[in-house]
C-alpha cells in the first residue's frame, strides 16, 4: 500500500506559516511556550484583557498535535468517572466533569465569537463495546452518571447498534449527545487569527532554549531572540522539553496515528456512521474514528512512539487492517493520507494545571486536548491575571512523577507499556 505520509487537515486550510517571521519582542507581560491550542486559547484571554502577550512556538503555529488530531471535542476525562471519584472525592469530580462539559461550550463559543469556519457540530459520541463484557459494565453508566453528574447519556443494545454504526464487530454502545466534532486544523488556525486580532504576538521557529528567573523577572532564550517576561506558561503538552526538565520528567510523550480515506460515496458514507458520530472503542488500545467530508478518518494508538517515517508507515498498515476489521466494506477503499502526532500523557492519565516556580503550566490531555487545552487555556490565562491558579480545580491534586524517579523525559518504557496494554484487552 503507497499512501501519502501528509497530514489531510492541512490540504482543507492554509495553515500559519514561517513565510514571514514576526520579530521577538524584547519585553512582554507574558511568555507562553508553545502554539497549540493551549497556548492559543491563553494568548487569545489575556490579550483581550489589555496583557502584552508572545506565543513562542518551536516549529509553525499550529503544528503539533493540535492540527493533527481527530477533532473530537469530547465530554469527560481520560479516566472513569468512577475512578475520578474513587481518588479525587465526589466534590472535585463534579467540578472536574463540569470543566468537561464548559470545555465544548468554549470551543463553540469561540467558534461563533470568532467567526471560525471549522465545521463544529453537536454530533455526539458513541463509546462502542469490544466484547460483551464491557456492555455489561457500561449497563449502570446511564443511572450512575444521572444520578452523580446530572448529565445524560444512553444505552445502544447490540440489536440496535445498526442504527448507529455500520458493523457488527461490537457488543452496545453508549451515546452522548453532548460531545461534538470539528476540523482542528481548521479551528487551530482560526484561534490563531484571533489570537493575532486580539492584539497578541504569535512567533513561530522560536523554539525556546532557556529560561532564567532573576529576582521577579523571568529571561527566556530561543534560537532567534531573547525576550523578558514577569511570567510564563508552559502549553507545550506532548512536545515539552529539556526546557522545562522538571515538567518533561512529568509528561509521557505518546504517539498516535491516523489515515484518512479517499471521498466515499453518500450511501457508503451514511451506512458507516448515520449520526456522524465522534466513534471510539472500549479497549486500553484504542481506536478512534469519524467521518469529515466523506472521508473515514480512522486513528489509534498503533504505536505508542512519537511519530516519525517509520513509525507512521508502520501505524498506517496497522490501523488499515483496524479499520478493515471494523468496517469490511472499505476493504478496496483507497487509504490516500496518513500522519502522526504526539499526546501527553501524565502518569495518572490527569490533566494537570499549576505554577512550579513561578512558571504555570497545564498539561496532560491524554487524547481530550481539542476542548479542554481550548477551555484551560483561556481559564488558566485568567488565573493568572487574578494570580490564583488554586481555583482551578486540574490544580487541587499533585502532579506526579514516575515511581523511583525512573524517568527523565525519555520514554524507554513505552514498548513495555504497548505491550501491557495488549495483554489486558486479551485477559478482560
Amino acid at each position: 500500500m503507497t499512501v501519502k505520509q501528509h497530514i489531510y487537515w492541512h490540504t482543507t486550510v492554509q495553515m500559519p506559516d514561517d513565510s514571514n517571521l514576526v520579530p521577538i519582542p524584547a519585553k512582554v507581560d507574558v511568555a507562553i511556550i508553545g502554539g497549540g491550542y493551549t497556548g492559543l486559547s491563553a494568548a487569545r484571554t489575556l490579550a483581550k484583557n489589555g496583557i502584552n502577550v508572545v506565543v513562542l512556538e518551536a516549529e509553525t503555529i499550529g503544528w503539533g498535535a493540535s492540527s493533527r488530531n481527530g477533532g473530537m471535542t469530547l465530554t469527560g476525562l481520560k479516566p472513569a468517572m468512577q475512578t475520578v471519584i474513587k481518588n479525587y472525592g465526589r466534590d472535585l469530580a463534579k467540578e472536574l466533569f463540569q470543566c468537561s462539559l464548559d470545555s465544548v461550550n468554549i470551543v463553540e463559543q469561540i467558534v461563533k465569537e470568532e467567526n471560525i469556519d471549522c465545521g463544529f457540530a453537536r454530533t455526539g459520541h458513541l463509546l462502542t463495546a469490544n466484547k460483551p463484557k464491557h456492555y455489561e459494565s457500561l449497563l449502570g453508566e446511564v443511572d450512575f452518571m444521572a444520578k452523580e453528574f446530572n448529565h445524560n447519556v444512553r444505552l445502544v443494545s447490540p440489536k440496535d447498534l445498526r442504527s448507529e454504526i455500520g458493523t457488527d464487530i461490537y457488543h452496545g454502545a453508549l451515546v452522548d449527545e453532548v460531545s461534538g466534532g470539528l476540523n482542528p486544523a481548521q479551528f487551530v488556525a482560526g484561534l490563531a487569527g484571533a489570537s493575532a486580532r486580539a492584539g497578541a504576538t504569535l512567533c513561530a521557529r522560536a523554539r525556546v532554549t532557556k529560561i532564567e528567573r532573576r529576582e521577579r523577572r523571568f529571561y527566556i532564550q530561543t534560537e532567534r531572540g531573547d525576550v523578558e517576561a514577569e511570567s510564563v506558561l508552559v502549553a507545550t503538552s506532548g512536545y515539552t522539553g529539556s526546557a522545562t526538565k522538571r515538567l518533561q520528567k512529568k509528561i509521557i510523550p505518546i504517539g498516535s496515528f491516523i489515515i484518512a480515506t479517499e471521498q466515499l460515496s453518500d450511501e457508503l458514507a451514511n451506512e458507516l456512521s448515520p449520526k456522524n458520530r465522534m466513534i471510539f472503542d472500549t479497549r486500553h488500545f484504542l481506536n478512534y474514528f469519524r467521518l469529515w467530508d466523506r472521508r473515514m478518518i480512522f486513528g489509534g494508538r498503533a504505536a505508542f512512539f512519537p511519530e516519525n517515517e517509520n513509525s507512521t508507515a508502520q501505524s498506517g498498515e496497522i490501523l488499515r487492517r483496524e479499520m478493515i476489521q471494523v468496517y469490511p466494506q472499505l476493504k478496496d477503499v483507497k487509504v490516500e493520507y496518513v500522519w502522526g502526532g504526539t499526546l501527553d500523557f501524565a502518569f495518572d492519565q490527569m490533566t494537570h494545571v499549576g505554577e512550579e516556580d513561578g512558571i504555570f503550566y497545564s498539561l496532560g490531555y491524554a487524547g481530550h486536548g481539542v476542548a479542554m487545552a481550548t477551555y484551560l487555556g483561556a481559564t488558566v490565562a485568567k488565573a493568572m491575571m487574578k494570580s490564583n491558579i488554586k481555583e482551578n480545580p486540574f490544580a487541587r491534586f499533585s502532579f506526579p512523577t514516575a515511581p523511583l524517579g525512573l524517568y527523565n523525559g525519555n520514554p524507554w518504557f513505552l514498548p513495555f507499556a504497548g505491550l501491557w496494554y495488549k495483554f489486558l484487552d486479551i485477559i478482560e
